[in-house]
């Protein structure tokens, strides 16, 4: 998709929102203000040749010449649908409703236009539901109409037919709702990385396109660096040698990993694609901006620097899906590619698709929720354990000093009594269904959930991996130094015993 709008950071942000919230692709976003002259926004919307196109702009009663403007703009570059002369390139219409009639005019039939309610009305307020359904129903019309067996599929299945992001977004809010929990959850796919979040109500999806682990591999080697991608490797190898494995990765997408080297490598490409999966998602699901909501000098204050209204310390559930994850060798490895790539702050409870049913599952909420929990739990979720990871920032010359201290309190009554040094990282044993009771005592440097050196005690829930013990620091310290690299790596690795041997 291609999404437009008035200013950057307003309604062309809400308008990739929905578009993302749909499960889009979302190819280019343009605005009045995005310092591109218009001959070149013409140029860049011809060369993308779009499924559909998102006309968002202006607050209702408004000003409505630039979203004229930016109509304008779309019929004079005329895109081309991919799918045959015959088809009409399906348009949203989500603006200014003042301008409605002009919009009509200028696409004069040229265009499948569909027209719904403004999803930015006031500043203060943003309505995307609307403009998300239209997107799906017109993608699933327009666009996977022309999927060879369609027709047939759709005689099969009395439900509407979803697109995977959909339905994996279906499930992760279902988990939230039964739950009653702030959820942040991944599916890590071959060409995309897909975040979801439900944070205190709030569902945000994205889809990072070009972000995978096999079609698009190369381009998160591209976007996060080598050295970012190196620094997650315990073991000396050449920055060719690296280039090289993951293109062949890349031009072979179904191939499985043959060596642990293979496997450690795509590990670590994994941890930067959800890192910048996460990145992007948190601009996204993030307040309002253009609001007039200041109040007083320190709300102005903390206006200015929320990048993201998500809490870390306040998420319950990381769940995690997709192929990467569900077929990982050892869960433990599932679980610090989790922890590697969201770094979670506080208690945040750890869980997986054991055989990517997520997807199947989210259809199936939308018919019958108790049943698709049901199979969820019993044959879907595995319980990787829980994560106590303290917030705090580390340096260099902090390494090896005292955390935390941390008392558990054994479902048969032991007491274990664990000192945590600053860039380790400790596992503890505790099954599925077990739960131990825990008393954090952080150092005045680190946080919990109650605020730097404030205890906090909680009863937490065990798993396949236990009770993992991370005071690696947010975010994660790791030294520059090669040698001092690898080293601590393979302490971690070691003692969270993620791989049978370190090369």
């Amino acid at each position: 998709m291609m999404c437009t709008g008035v200013i950057k950071t307003m309604t062309a942000e809400s308008a990739e929102r929905a578009a993302l919230g749909a499960g889009a692709i979302v190819m280019d976003t343009i605005a009045i203000d995005d310092g591109r002259p218009p001959y070149a926004k013409i140029k860049r919307i011809r060369q993308l040749r779009p499924d559909m196109i998102l006309l968002a702009g202006g607050t209702d009663g408004g000003d409505i010449g630039h979203v004229v403007e930016t109509a304008e703009l779309i019929t004079s570059a005329d895109p081309k649908p991919r799918l045959g002369a015959y088809y009409k390139l399906p348009c949203v219409f989500a603006g200014n409703k003042d301008a409605r009639a002009h919009i009509e005019k200028t696409f004069d039939g040229r265009f499948a236009l569909r027209i719904v309610d403004n999803l930015r009305p006031a500043l203060e307020v943003e309505n995307i539901d609307q403009a998300r359904d239209a997107i799906h129903e017109l993608f699933m019309e327009h666009v996977m109409s022309h999927a060879p067996g369609y027709g047939k599929l759709m005689k099969w299945t009395p439900v509407p037919i979803m697109p995977t992001p959909a339905g994996e977004g279906m499930m992760f809010q279902t988990i939230a709702r039964s739950y009653n929990a702030n959820v942040i959850g991944v599916g890590l796919g071959g060409a995309t990385t897909n975040v979801y979040s439900i944070f205190e109500g709030k569902f945000v999806r994205t889809v990072s396109a070009n972000l995978g682990m096999s079609y698009s591999i190369g381009n998160v080697l591209k976007q996060s660096g080598l050295k970012n991608i190196m620094r997650w490797i315990p073991f000396k190898i050449g920055e060719g040698e690296i280039r090289y494995r993951l293109y062949n990765k890349m031009i072979r997408p179904t191939t499985i990993p043959e060596t642990i080297e293979d496997l450690m490598i795509e590990h670590a490409v994994a941890r930067q694609a959800l890192q910048l999966g996460f990145r992007h998602h948190k601009f996204l699901a993030c307040p309002l901006r253009g609001g007039l909501e200041i109040k007083d000098m320190a709300r102005m204050f903390e206006q200015a620097i929320a990048e993201t209204y998500i809490d870390m310390l306040k998420i319950n559930w990381v769940v995690g899906t997709g192929g990467l994850l569900s077929h990982a060798p050892r869960r433990t490895q599932s679980a610090m590619i989790l922890t590697d790539g969201f770094q979670p702050e506080g208690i945040t409870q750890l869980a997986q698709d054991s055989v990517f049913m997520m997807p199947h599952l989210g259809v199936l909420s939308t018919v019958h929720p108790k049943a698709s929990m049901e199979v969820f739990e019993k044959d879907c979720l595995v319980k990787l354990g829980t994560l106590i990871g303290l917030k705090g920032e580390v340096k260099e010359e902090d390494m090896g000093k005292e955390a935390a201290r941390i008392v558990l309190t054994l479902p048969n009554g032991s007491a274990m009594d664990e000192m945590l040094t600053i860039g380790s990282i400790k596992l503890i044993p505790l099954d599925t269904g077990s739960k131990a009771q825990v008393e954090i005592k952080p150092t005045s440097k680190f946080d919990v959930g109650e605020g730097n050196g404030h205890t906090v005690k909680a009863t937490i829930e065990g798993g396949v991996a236990g009770i993992i013990l991370d005071a690696r620091g947010r975010p994660i310290y790791i030294p520059e130094r090669e040698e001092d690299r690898m080293k601590l790596l393979v302490n971690w690795f070691t003692t969270l015993k993620l791989y049978p041997k370190i090369p």
